[in-house]
């Protein structure tokens, strides 16, 4: 299965682990619990799902690299108690706490949660002498006398031999008591990720001509060449930091990455025509509306692999600005939350010392989060964002008596509001502009079929359109929905018709 539906099934299965009876017992008992075994090759997004699942079920992960232990940090190290019995008194050996089973209660402790995923990668390259006991972690869940506490989900991840040559095989033993859930790269699922993360609009758009550079492995004549999810989105990264560093991304630097030197030639190569496209085709002219006739022609007559990159480099500006809306959606979403707390708060305490407190509340939030494994880039700036306004608001009061405070919070409110009236007016005249454009270009094409089905596929460009509309978009939807139907209809008249020519032939 993909990386998607196996993020599904995991997130399934962790919800039926926790599931309780109406006596509060676990619908599954511990022991039947089995641990997830996730393998696939290197960099398609293994960890990263962990930390999703994690997020959105509100649960505690505990994450590790297994490659990194010895024998003692994993188990723990063995001491000498003294015990009695039948009268007499033994030496026994018992073993300190694992310094992973005490991450797991540590974050316990930290966060107030009870449940969680204990995420061990690379699980098949332990050593030799850590082995057995991995084994016996996923059989029995302990190390050593220390058992893994109730609630918690074991999701390891492997790779496969021909990824990895320091891979050891499971026994049947082991297998019969894990869950496995095998899994390959998907460029389709990986895209609408991409979308969803702000991966570089030039990565996206390259990929998307040329699927088949997405994820491979080979042996080359210098040894392991490979380009994997990882590493795209990785590049991604860095490519977004050059350019507002005002730095060039050079092949050399590419291929720092994308450790398959055609690869990351090739797309170093479509990397200055994606800019060169950006400067030819004045992208930011055309989402103001103010595209030149000479700019229509060429693209019109542009070969189909251009035509997309430009596509590309449009929909990426759109996606962008939609996200800027979304997140001033969110963080205006969050400040009427604060303010309703805050409103109820000074009826009986100073205005300032409630803020004081939603600044510390929120903080601790983060903090919370951070500790629990939950914390992605998106909800942490959005989280700074807030805490930062609080803070000015905060400052503010001071200079506006107590019984004006409310007034005067709201006032600040209400721009951030206005921010987000005026972020969702400015993206949807670059909406409208982009459409304008494609259709005065394209006509009713195909060109334009392949718009439409990657803005309704992007997280932020469909979130936009569904929450603030955008006619060009519903008319051209309508008409592919209507096409789609009218095919299927005809496929279907079609095959009545074979039917009953077979029948007639039969009789």
């Amino acid at each position: 299965m993909n990386i998607k539906q196996a993020k599904q099934e995991i997130a399934n299965t962790l919800k039926a682990y926790l599931a309780r009876d109406s006596l509060g017992n676990y619908l599954i008992p511990a022991v039947r619990q089995r641990p997830v075994l996730l393998m696939g090759p290197p960099g398609i997004g293994k960890t990263q799902i962990m930390e999703q699942i994690a997020a959105e079920s509100g649960v505690g992960l505990v994450a590790y690299t297994i490659t990194h232990h010895t024998r003692q940090s994993a188990v723990g190290l063995p001491v000498i108690e003294k015990r009695i019995y039948g009268g007499e008194e033994f030496s026994v050996t018992e073993y300190t706490m694992s310094e992973i089973l005490a991450s797991v209660y540590q974050l316990m402790e930290k966060t107030g949660l009870k449940e969680g995923i204990l995420f061990l990668d690379e699980i098949n390259c332990v050593s030799e002498t850590l082995a057995p006991m991995m084994l016996q972690f996923l059989q029995c869940k302990t190390f050593g006398n220390q058992r893994l506490p109730e609630g918690w989900l074991i999701a390891a991840a492997g790779n496969p031999p021909e990824y990895n040559r320091s891979v050891r095989d499971f026994d049947v033993v082991t297998l019969d008591r894990v869950k496995r859930i095998d899994v390959t790269e998907d460029f389709t699922v990986w895209k609408e990720y991409a979308r969803g993360r702000g991966v570089h609009g030039a990565v996206v758009s390259y990929l998307d001509i040329k699927k088949d550079n997405f994820y491979r492995v080979e042996t080359g004549a210098d040894g392991l060449e490979f380009a994997t999810a990882r590493g795209w989105e990785d590049l991604s990264e860095l490519i977004c930091a050059y350019e507002q560093l005002g730095l060039r991304v050079s092949r050399e630097v590419v291929g720092q990455y994308i450790q398959m030197p055609r690869i990351a030639k090739d797309f170093a190569n479509y990397l200055e025509l994606y800019y060169k496209y950006q400067r030819t085709y004045h992208v930011e002219d055309v989402l103001r509306g103010t595209w030149q006739p000479i700019t229509v022609s060429e693209l019109r007559s542009a070969p189909f692999d251009e035509k997309l990159s430009v596509m590309g480099l449009i929909l990426s500006r759109l996606g962008g600005e939609a996200r800027r809306t979304r997140h001033q959606d969110v963080l205006t979403t969050a400040l009427h939350a604060a303010l309703t707390e805050f409103k109820t708060g000074i009826e009986a305490a100073e205005p300032r010392a409630v803020l004081a407190r939603l600044i510390q509340k929120r903080q601790e939030a983060l903090r919370q989060a951070k500790d629990a494994g939950q914390l992605d880039r998106e909800r942490r700036e959005l989280g700074q964002r807030e805490i930062g306004l609080l803070e000015d608001y905060r400052r503010q009061l001071a200079e506006v008596p107590a019984v004006e405070a409310m007034d005067a919070v709201r006032e600040w409110f209400l721009e951030e509001t206005d921010r987000r009236t005026a972020l969702g007016t400015e993206t949807g005249a670059m909406f409208d502009s982009a459409f304008r454009f494609l259709e005065e270009t394209f006509g009713d094409s195909q060109e334009l079929v392949i718009f439409v089905t990657e803005v309704t596929a992007g997280y932020d460009t469909s979130w936009f359109v569904e929450n603030f509309g955008c006619d060009a978009y519903f008319r051209h939807n309508r008409k592919l929905l209507f096409d789609d139907t009218r095919h299927r209809i005809r496929e279907e008249i079609q095959a009545a018709k074979a039917a009953e020519q077979e029948e007639i032939q039969d009789e």
